[in-house]
């Protein structure tokens, strides 16, 4: 028998145990969560982008083999299982777009966080940092993994090993979840699929109380053994009895998918605190000018205005110029921060304005072609029907001038023959005349 498969990624106990997460300081229990909460990721994902299942075992696989290799505190879990799920649709012949996996991980972490949900563009900055990452990550994993990409899922297995072992048709729904759910824990690392497919095949079958063979054991003839059968029913009861995973921050670079526009710039004040900014102002700065020099000022042109006013009466305009120093004494002084975040604000509003300027030419150009193409489509139709009218016209005075040229060769036969006629009678009467001088001469 010939195998193409190529399925040699398999790891022992004591290779887990000294893997790299143990190195940074990350014990079994949070390992476990962690990799449950990925799974989890990958599954929900895969299930909003409408994959098949088996693009989603797959991304399962991937993300199990690169955490064997790779820890967890170097590489953020959320962006390797967008990753994850990226490859396997392209592995799986179900590709889907960087931009739908990047919007759906967005939408999902909002939604887990109790954040607001906020449409992400495209070509925002954050976009393109995420879409760098999702291109990173994924050459990551294929180069840990050395381009040998390919995954023997259990699923294949089921459906043979319970027609030839003869089940109701119950264990077969049952035993396909069971697989599903084992895929969140190390198993696919650990045992090939044939064994997990035995492990599976009895789990559900001790679920729904069926008798299986057992003299000679059923499991011999499917190259597994006892020992790992009842290892995988450990791992896998030992999974339904966690609680629900829950995200926990080791990685050193805190890269998610929301988070990056959560904190916002130190140096930009926002406009809530530029109004509060701008109130502390116009209460502060009328009693720090309480009893400076300018108030006595405009103490004294206020008494002189007054004086005037009684003295004399054809002079009004003194205490306007009073009132106006006072305005101008009385008005605080404005923030610069207030005033930068209004020019930033008509700036983006001046870009709005020719964004939308920009669309209206578009549509109105659209529209304008629109009509050309119509009047050029008019005008053809109108030269079509001119080139018919022309060319009847051409055939009617053909015709015409066939029945014409007839007439006119029957007119001209008519005279060619009259006009010898006349030769010869002239010719005739000449002849005669001669001879008539010849016989009489004068």
């Amino acid at each position: 028998m010939i195998y193409t498969a190529i399925d040699t990624f398999y790891l022992t106990d004591e290779q887990l145990k000294n893997s790299p997460l143990r190195k940074d300081g990350i014990d079994e229990e949070t390992e476990t969560n962690l990799r449950i909460y990925g799974c989890d990721l990958i599954q929900e994902s895969g299930i909003l982008l409408r994959l098949p299942q088996q693009v989603m075992a797959t991304g399962q696989v991937l993300f199990h083999r690169f955490y064997c290799k790779k820890s967890f505190a170097r590489f953020n879990v959320k962006r390797v299982a967008a990753s994850c799920v990226w490859l396997a649709s392209k592995l799986e012949e179900s590709p889907r777009k960087g931009r739908q996996v990047i919007m759906v991980f967005h939408r999902m972490e909002c939604r887990r966080e109790n954040l607001p949900i906020e449409h992400m563009d495209a070509v925002s900055k954050k976009y393109a940092e995420l879409k760098m990452d999702l291109n990173r990550t994924e050459r990551h994993l294929l180069k840990e993994m050395g381009f040998i990409c390919h995954v023997e899922h259990p699923h294949k297995f089921i459906s043979n090993y319970l027609a030839t072992l003869e089940t109701p048709p119950e264990l077969r729904q049952e035993a396909w979840n069971l697989a599903n759910d084992s895929l969140r824990t190390t198993l696919c690392v650990r045992f090939k699929s044939e064994v997990v497919a035995c492990g599976v095949v009895y789990a559900a079958a001790r679920r729904f109380k069926v008798p299986l063979p057992e003299n000679p054991p059923w499991w011999l003839a499917f190259d597994a053994d006892q020992s790992e059968i009842e290892e995988f029913c450990r791992v896998l009861a030992h999974l339904y009895s966690l609680p629900k995973a829950q995200y926990v921050p080791v990685c050193k670079d805190n890269d998610s998918f929301a988070t990056i526009s959560k904190a916002p710039d130190s140096k930009t004040p926002t406009p809530k605190e530029s109004l509060l900014v701008g109130a502390a102002s116009d209460t502060k700065e009328p009693t720090a000018d309480a009893n400076s020099p300018k108030d006595s000022l405009v103490k004294a042109t206020s008494d002189k205005s007054k004086e005037l006013k009684k003295n004399n009466d054809g002079v009004d305009n003194m205490p306007v110029d009073g009132e106006a120093r006072e305005d101008q004494a009385t008005k605080p002084k404005s923030d610069p921060r207030t005033e930068m975040g209004g020019e930033k604000n008509r700036e983006r509003e001046k870009d709005r304005s020719k964004s939308r300027e920009r669309d209206r030419g578009r549509d109105s150009s659209r529209g304008s072609e629109r009509d050309r193409d119509t009047s050029r489509g008019s005008e053809r139709d109108r030269e079509l029907e001119r080139d018919r009218e022309k060319t009847k016209d051409r055939s009617h005075r053909s015709k015409d001038r066939g029945k014409d040229s007839g007439y006119y060769e029957k007119s001209r036969d008519s005279r060619s023959h009259s006009s010898r006629d006349r030769s010869e009678y002239h010719s005739s009467n000449s002849s005669r005349e001669k001879d008539r001088h010849r016989h009489h001469p004068y």
